[in-house]
């Protein structure tokens, strides 16, 4: 299970970092830095506050499907075409619920017409993600990776078009950028339907209610917890467009936006973890395997990952905010500067936050696995309550950087909550000494930042230099170690 994991990740992280990273970090950032920060901040309010509602959307049937074909791959064939039209009954009343909830909040027409296109669009993106739980839960990575970049390769294409021709650069909206991607969903959404179809030998759409309520009942716990991870986790933006005056408001979630692209394009990695170890946890642990060894391993991967990206991200947010985000042609030089002191300041925290992240996506994986969703929803809603009640508070006097403590006060929390609880249900026993070498390589990154932050170094220079320092500081620690990961990828051959 270890080497089919480690092939697995380095095919699924190669295509989607040189892919998803392209993406968000020249297509994304691109779009902002041409419309500017207050019309980029209005599309990203929107789609933020499209995802709170995803519960409706999804109602947890893609985690409880990718759980229950890793452990029982015969239901592929039985349930699909009766999900199938149960999805689409979840998506109306998905575009209903929505269009209204932004009728009674006071969204301009605007404002209701990006909504409803976005919704679109995230029925479809829930689609997609939906089939692609039914490929990896038959294990089948290598095939899921190819779907899961193929909708931001397409929108690569097409936006990367609109942006090099002048004619259309010059008049380019954020209406384009959105129509864009419900091109890219709907042909990727095709692709991934004749696959499962293939792979499940479809049979033509049923209508059963008594089918539509079984799984339902099943996968409602699911859906609770995508719906609290989703308040604390994408509800920031919502509150500081409502708090706050209505242009102050958008020019403070643009500068948001900007900071939370990085900690998208991170948790991006994180993510794909998850991806892998959901049906792996759920086919080992319906078979009774020992699961300790690849939490280990996988936590080990990602907590090097992340810390070192934070560490980074921390001593170099702001020539790393100025590089990405230049100064628009409407600012001046002191609305440049402030913006990005903002700007900085919020990346630091969104990115300590990615530590805890990457946290969830390793303990919270296993725990669906193991189908602890009733305690992992207690954790979630804790999240929530400590999420709602800073933003609340805080974001009137501190706007945007209030924001970014909620979420990284609620993402510890969490974080920590879904850690002990694997500890107690796993019976896992406590590493002291691999505790104590995870705390000196945090210890370790940190003064080495403070060092190298003393010597008149470019910057770039010395966030190389840190970057390799944390990576020869994990060798050196015995945190990792390319022989034992080699030693992984050779068994079976």
């Amino acid at each position: 299970m270890k080497r089919k994991f480690l092939t697995s990740l380095s095919i699924l992280l190669f295509l989607n970092l040189t892919v998803k990273t392209f993406w968000i970090l020249g297509i994304d950032r691109s779009v902002q830095n041409l419309l500017g920060t207050e019309s980029f901040g209005f599309y990203f309010n929107i789609l933020n506050f499209s995802f709170l509602l995803n519960i409706i959307l999804d109602f947890g049937i893609t985690n409880y499907n990718n759980r229950n074909i890793a452990q029982h791959v015969h239901l592929l064939r039985k349930h699909f075409s009766g999900i199938v039209i149960l999805r689409l009954l979840l998506g109306v009343l998905y575009m209903l619920v929505i269009m209204i909830i932004g009728l009674i909040i006071g969204y301009s027409k605007s404002q209701l017409a990006m909504l409803s296109v976005i919704g679109v669009n995230q029925f479809l993106l829930a689609f997609i993600l939906y089939l692609r739980s039914n490929i990896s839960g038959l294990l089948l990575f290598k095939t899921d990776s190819f779907l899961s970049v193929l909708d931001r390769l397409l929108m690569i294409i097409m936006v990367g078009a609109m942006l090099l021709i002048d004619s259309m650069r010059v008049q380019f909206k954020i209406e384009w950028f959105v129509y864009a991607q419900t091109l890219a969903y709907v042909l990727t959404a095709i692709v991934a339907l004749g696959l499962v179809i293939y792979k499940s030998g479809f049979r033509r759409p049923s209508w059963s209610i008594p089918f539509f309520l079984m799984i339902m009942k099943q996968s409602w716990p699911y859906a609770l917890l995508a719906l609290l991870m989703a308040s604390y986790n994408r509800v920031d933006t919502v509150f500081i467009e409502r708090l706050l005056p209505k242009s102050e408001g958008l020019h403070q979630v643009g500068i948001y936006a900007e900071a939370f692209r990085m900690l998208d394009a991170a948790s991006m990695v994180a993510y794909l973890f998850a991806v892998l170890l959901l049906p792996l946890f759920a086919n080992m642990i319906k078979n009774r395997m020992d699961v300790s060894e690849i939490v280990k391993l996988s936590y080990t991967l990602i907590f090097v990952f992340s810390v070192s990206v934070a560490v980074i991200s921390v001593f170099y947010s702001s020539p790393i905010m100025s590089t990405l985000y230049p100064i628009h042609p409407s600012e001046s030089l002191l609305m440049f500067q402030e913006r990005i002191v903002q700007s900085a300041r919020i990346f630091s925290l969104l990115m300590m936050g990615f530590v805890a992240i990457s946290t969830t996506y390793i303990f919270g994986t296993l725990l669906t696995a193991n189908g602890s969703i009733r305690i992992l929803n207690y954790t979630a809603l804790g999240g929530v309550l400590v999420s709602f009640l800073l933003n609340y508070f805080l974001i009137p006097e501190y706007k945007a950087f209030g924001s970014a403590i909620a979420s990284l006060s609620s993402q510890a929390l969490t974080a920590l909550a879904q850690m002990i609880l694997v500890l107690w249900i796993f019976k896992m026993k406590k590493d002291w000494v691999y505790i104590f070498r995870m705390s000196a390589f945090v210890i370790g990154g940190i003064l080495a930042g403070v060092i190298i932050q003393k010597i008149e170094l470019n910057w770039f220079h010395g966030l190389i230099i840190l970057a390799a320092f944390m990576f020869i500081w994990s060798i050196l620690l015995r945190l990792l170690s390319l022989k034992a990961l080699m030693a992984i990828l050779n068994e079976g051959k």
